[in-house]
């Protein structure tokens, strides 16, 4: 297996927290992985992006020109990205913040009202939890009960978020399974 995604969204959506988790639970299956985060100097409200390149075999580079999987959390990153996922390859899209369908029609498209979804699992900032599930969901690349329990672990100081972010991934990964 090799697997390079870009995830990307404005500074404060948790666009690093799901890239992290989707390289630990890579790291968990005993694959070498890579997390590459790239961001404004704004912080929050800025532009925010990370590169996870998952394999079997030894990663050669962090970067991705061309990559298997995109999530897309705001119009500004499926402008950016769009263009660059490989044929055959996964968008995921919030349609909450995202006012246009994918344009190509050499991808899977996987659209998700993800800060709807995440409102009706119990909090607004789930939105990127929704967003991981689904593309977890429409890729089945790595078990969702491993990335709940790296998820866990993640938030272990915190238990009240567990619950939520619980629910929310799984909300996704039903609705990008059934994508």
């Amino acid at each position: 297996m090799y697997k390079e995604i870009i995830l990307a969204g404005f500074g404060g959506q948790g666009v690093l927290l799901i890239g992290k988790l989707l390289a630990y639970s890579g790291m968990k299956m005993g694959n070498d992985v890579t997390w590459m985060p790239a961001y404004g100097p704004e912080m929050r409200g800025g532009t925010c992006n990370c590169t996870v390149v998952i394999s079997d075999k030894p990663i050669g580079s962090p970067m991705s020109k061309h990559p298997h999987g995109l999530i897309a959390l705001n119009l500004p990153s499926l402008d950016k990205f769009e263009d660059t996922v490989k044929k055959d390859g996964v968008i995921v899209v919030n349609t909450s913040l995202i006012n246009r369908k994918v344009k190509r029609s050499d991808v899977k498209s996987v659209e998700v009202a993800a800060n709807e979804v995440a409102i009706e699992c119990g909090s607004a900032k789930a939105a990127n939890m929704v967003a991981l599930g689904a593309y977890l969901g429409a890729t089945q690349i790595i078990d969702l009960e491993l990335v709940k329990n790296i998820l866990s672990e993640t938030f272990a100081s915190k238990p009240k978020l567990i619950e939520v972010n619980h629910k929310a991934l799984t909300r996704g990964y039903e609705l990008g399974k059934g994508a």
